[in-house]
């Protein structure tokens, strides 16, 4: 929202060092897949967990899958990327825990749709259309998000890196409050260049204070 600085989320985490790494650039969030289709899938438990918000990336898992994710890593923030509806993600709430809704932008109809979400969820997240659910390293057409005009603030994604850096610049909406980083900043799939994320937020994260 205008006046405060940009959340920077860091998705598809898999390595204990290259999570202590990523953490000390600053960021908010750090996701972790579990959808085994995934190339940025989480097979085991890293041996270094963050100390910032831990988010559990689901592609219609069942809530006990959910349960058991969210124990297991403590975590924070629970995102649904599948075909999860309003009253499914109403179900799923769990007590301390925030949930966030993935939507993928195609046209103006989808940002407006996005209003059947308000109050079933804590924040919405803006994709790339792609059959992979996410880690496309696509960009959408970000004036989609003039027609989303709902009480719920929401998180930027989809191809987001170092040259979109001038665009965000001049992104104005006062629902957004941050952005989630993935695909454009990795080595490997699951293995992020820390540095370069660390030039990124020096550059972006004060972005929304200028609005």
């Amino acid at each position: 929202m205008a006046g405060e600085r940009l959340l920077i989320k860091v998705c598809g985490m898999t390595r204990g060092d290259n999570i202590r790494a990523v953490e000390a650039t600053g960021v908010d969030l750090m996701g972790f897949i579990f959808y085994a289709r995934s190339p940025r899938y989480v097979q085991s438990r890293p041996d270094y967990l963050p100390r910032c918000g831990r988010v559990g990336v689901f592609v219609d898992a069942e809530p006990d899958e959910i349960g058991r994710r969210t124990r297991e890593y403590g975590l924070t923030h629970v995102q649904l990327h599948g075909h999860e509806s309003p009253e499914r993600c109403r179900a799923l709430r769990m007590p301390s825990v925030r949930l966030i809704k993935a939507l993928s932008l195609r046209s103006p109809a989808d940002a407006r749709a996005a209003r059947a979400y308000d109050g079933a969820v804590d924040l919405l997240l803006f994709d790339t259309p792609t059959p992979a659910y996410g880690g496309s390293g696509q960009t959408f057409d970000w004036t989609l998000l003039n027609h989303y005009d709902g009480p719920t603030p929401f998180l930027l994604s989809g191809g987001i890196g170092t040259d979109s850096i001038d665009a965000l610049r001049t992104l104005r909406h006062p629902r957004w409050i941050g952005i989630d980083l993935n695909s454009r900043f990795e080595v490997e799939p699951g293995v992020k260049d820390a540095a370069r994320i660390a030039q990124f937020i020096d550059q972006v994260i004060n972005v929304n204070t200028q609005l």
